[in-house]
């Protein structure tokens, strides 16, 4: 169900695409915030909630707004802690990081899909997407039936290297789908430099929200989705890989 809204949110267009990942960034960093008061953190949610909602809607606008928006974050939460003597450091830097690690790496979601429009943005944005949803499914099959060499015991003891080379395998699949269409301006090398990079920044992705579960005693981020715990569980490759995937798409020349 989840997996098809998004979809069909990157189908109809950038401003639904906006509203559907302004939501998910909410979730994603109620969800960030209920795990940092578990580890004693006391983070304003009501700043790190609204920027993270607000991060994937500015970037419907000129790229000023997110310069913008950063800098209106960091005051809000200096203006906090400048009036609140009970908070502490900690809490100022969970409050901050909650938005940075949700709304604002997420919103790269948005900027791919509003910079090619019609049907080939709306293929791109779609494939960014099932690269890191087609790597996690690989690496947990050929992990599950091939795994011998754990990649983070201590962080994410069902991780292995050939989990990950399968991550890598199935990325790839997807990028050399997109290079294969000729709709974009994707050389050879810019696709296999994206479906590399995109499966290897999801699997740290994957990792670091492992870590940060891990240091607070809990299993997954939250319920929301009966079976596959929280939306920062569904959400966690995506943070890292999409962000990369528009980072490389510019700088190659395709966006």
């Amino acid at each position: 169900m989840y997996a098809a809204l998004f979809i069909a949110c990157l189908v109809l267009g950038v401003i639904p695409t906006a509203v559907f990942v302004a939501v998910m960034s909410w979730f994603c960093c109620y969800e960030f915030y209920r795990m940092a008061r578990l580890d004693g953190k006391v983070p304003n949610e009501f700043i790190g909630l609204s920027a993270a909602v607000l991060f994937p809607l500015s970037a419907l606008g000129a790229s000023v707004l997110l310069t913008a928006l950063l800098f209106i974050l960091v005051l809000a939460v200096g203006l906090w802690y400048l009036y609140s003597p009970r908070t502490r450091i900690s809490d100022v830097a969970v409050t901050i990081f909650g938005p940075l690690y949700t709304g604002f790496m997420l919103s790269a979601i948005v900027l791919t899909r509003g910079s090619i429009p019609g049907f080939a943005g709306a293929l791109l944005s779609v494939g960014v997407c099932a690269s890191l949803w087609v790597s996690d499914s690989l690496a947990y099959m050929v992990g599950s039936r091939f795994g011998k060499h754990k990649m983070a015991p201590k962080i994410s003891p069902n991780k292995t290297w050939e989990g990950f080379c399968g991550s890598i395998a199935g990325s790839l699949v997807i990028w050399l789908i997109l290079y294969a269409t000729g709709w974009y301006s994707l050389s050879l090398p810019v696709a296999v430099l994206a479906g590399v990079g995109v499966a290897v920044l999801g699997v740290f992705g994957d990792l670091i929200e492992s870590r940060i579960k891990r240091g607070v005693g809990v299993k997954d981020s939250g319920n929301l989705i009966p079976g596959h715990g929280g939306m920062l569980d569904r959400s966690d490759s995506l943070i890292f890989g999409c962000i990369t995937a528009h980072l490389i798409l510019v700088l190659g020349g395709v966006l």
